[in-house]
């Protein structure tokens, strides 16, 4: 019977922490998990990316850079809950191996399906994101130092690199949403 995981993801050395808390439902397919990932987070979906889940590494195995191909399980056909059943157990998704960004997975609580609710739905969480291909964890840090200061040499580049402009501070839950319900994650409204 599908339930529902309230499940927490923190983007690891992150000072102040960057989160989300979402709902997802327990038999998502692990690629899809991977697509809500990368909404709810506001990453590209540019780089490539794996679950390390109780001590074993689930992807694309043709995306495996590594010469031992049975490094990677295929997940194209892996629910979530055929690995993760109880709250407060947790595991690591890793995205872009340059940057290498990676995040812990917590299963906080496990929930029952409420009617007339769309799934997954992110329901809370801090901070944007970094921009892809910043350096990593030493490159955002920097980044952030540099757009902070309007002296700084670097200050004209960074600004002209981010285009668009970047607010670190920027969440917004309702953007996310409508996003998830765009989204083929199989977003449904259960209406029992």
């Amino acid at each position: 019977m599908t339930k529902i995981y309230q499940l927490k993801i923190v983007l690891n050395n992150s000072n102040p922490l960057i989160w989300r808390r979402f709902l997802i439902k327990s038999n998502t397919l692990l690629p899809d998990l991977h697509k809500i990932i990368q909404t709810v987070m506001d990453w590209t979906n540019s780089h490539l990316h794996e679950f390390n889940i109780n001590g074993r590494i689930y992807g694309l195995p043709e995306n495996d850079e590594l010469e031992d191909e049975n490094r990677i399980t295929d997940y194209s056909s892996i629910k979530l809950d055929n690995l993760i059943t109880k709250e407060n157990e947790q595991f690591i998704y890793d995205y872009d191996f340059g940057d290498f960004w990676r995040h812990t997975i917590l299963l906080e609580k496990i929930l029952p399906v409420e009617k007339k609710t769309y799934y997954p739905k992110c329901i809370d969480g801090k901070k944007h994101c970094p921009p892809e291909d910043c350096g990593g964890t030493h490159g955002y840090k920097e980044l952030l130092a540099i757009i902070k200061d309007p002296d700084h040499e670097e200050y004209e580049g960074m600004i002209e690199w981010l285009e668009d402009g970047f607010d670190p501070e920027y969440f917004n839950l309702n953007e996310i949403n409508k996003l998830l319900k765009q989204e083929d994650f199989g977003c449904i409204e259960i209406i029992d």
